[in-house]
């Protein structure tokens, strides 16, 4: 699975740019500033059917224009499949395949895996917990579609259930007010917390390969799983907590109250990490994300490498070139603003590679 060549308008400092991709490392060079991320962004955008950045569709839009339009051609199973997405301003979201509109964009993600390691992804390790339930979400949602529809329904359960206690502060809520509720973030927590809980067993081991990889040393490093209700029994949960919900006016317990808790040794690694070990933290979790997408789906993602190699040593960038380098990767995507980092990876990976400048969103 690769993506042969991608056309962007109006997207973000990008005015209008057509690009063609080889099946193995494509190469961003150019200054601080110049849209490398923006592309790498547009690629991710295709993928998720959103930005890796913005939040809003509408920030993405070029300044002064009123839409913009991505377009990527894949060559997936040797049959070419052409992605479409159009946003303008007051209007819903196109997203096409082969010319044929979603009717959910629930259905689009997980078709088109991907991985992207960014210096935005440093919330991970120093941001709160909502920034690792999402790489969770994320995650389980490319390869498992009932886990996505579960947490589109939780989270509308949930709306529902903050509403009624929003609206009623003050007032006599009853128990039974909100129970359909409660029953189904019931049904749909108990399913999030088991997918999570197994992931995150999954996962452990082959983030700890690819740390000590990466590191050079052996140095333990761990991923729990904390939940927030331990016994598995949300609807139970719900029910005696209601009266104090009622008084805080919002739900107090279920998955969005959960953690994901990162170790180096037996301390939380924000709190004791160097920025270098911060760093290899971060790019092994991608990696070891990229490598049970790749076993689970039996297709190799595209993996986007965004100016990963800052405040790392040459021993740690040497390590992961030499892991970029392996058989497991196929397509690759680099942005960085060190040529050479570029030289040694193309070195090291001995395959077709295309090499790109870019300066103010557009092609040198």
């Amino acid at each position: 699975m690769i993506i042969k060549s991608l056309n962007i308008v109006n997207f973000k400092n990008i005015s209008d740019i057509q690009l063609k991709f080889c099946a193995g490392v494509n190469c961003f060079v150019g200054k601080n500033g110049a849209g490398k991320t923006n592309i790498m962004d547009a690629i991710y955008y295709l993928s998720m059917c959103k930005s890796y950045f913005n939040v809003s569709d509408v920030q993405n839009i070029k300044h002064k224009e009123s839409y913009f339009i991505l377009n990527g051609k894949y060559d997936i199973d040797e049959e070419v499949v052409d992605i479409y997405c159009g946003v303008k301003k007051g209007n819903k979201k196109m997203f096409k395949k082969n010319d044929k509109q979603y009717a959910k964009l629930s259905e689009h993600i997980g078709f088109i895996p991907l991985v992207v390691v960014s210096p935005e992804d440093s919330t991970l390790i120093i941001g709160g917990s909502l920034e690792r339930r999402k790489f969770i979400d994320g995650m389980i949602s490319q390869y498992d579609s009932s886990y996505l529809n579960s947490i589109i329904r939780y989270n509308r359960a949930l709306m529902q259930r903050n509403s009624l206690l929003k609206s009623n502060s003050g007032k006599n809520l009853k128990r039974e007010d909100v129970e359909i509720w409660d029953e189904q973030l019931g049904i749909t927590g108990k399913y999030i917390m088991q997918a999570r809980s197994e992931f995150v067993e999954k996962f452990k081991p082959l983030f700890q390969k690819y740390y000590n990889n990466i590191s050079g040393l052996e140095e333990r490093v761990n991923v729990e799983y904390k939940p927030s209700v331990e016994d598995g029994n949300l609807f139970l949960s719900l029910t005696d907590n209601f009266e104090r919900d009622r008084i805080l006016t919002y739900t107090s317990k279920g998955i969005q109250r959960d953690d994901i808790t990162l170790y180096l040794g037996d301390y939380a690694v924000r709190k004791v990490a160097s920025q270098g070990q911060k760093k290899s933290f971060l790019i092994a979790m991608k990696f070891a994300q990229f490598s049970m997408l790749r076993r689970i789906n039996g297709d190799t993602p595209i993996l986007l490498l965004d100016d990963i190699f800052d405040k790392l040593d040459k021993n740690r960038v040497n390590n992961i070139i030499d892991i970029v380098g392996s058989d497991i990767f196929s397509q690759i995507f680099i942005s960085d603003t060190n040529r050479e980092h570029i030289d040694d990876i193309l070195v090291s990976k001995k395959m077709e590679y295309s090499l790109i400048n870019i300066n103010d969103g557009n092609l040198i």
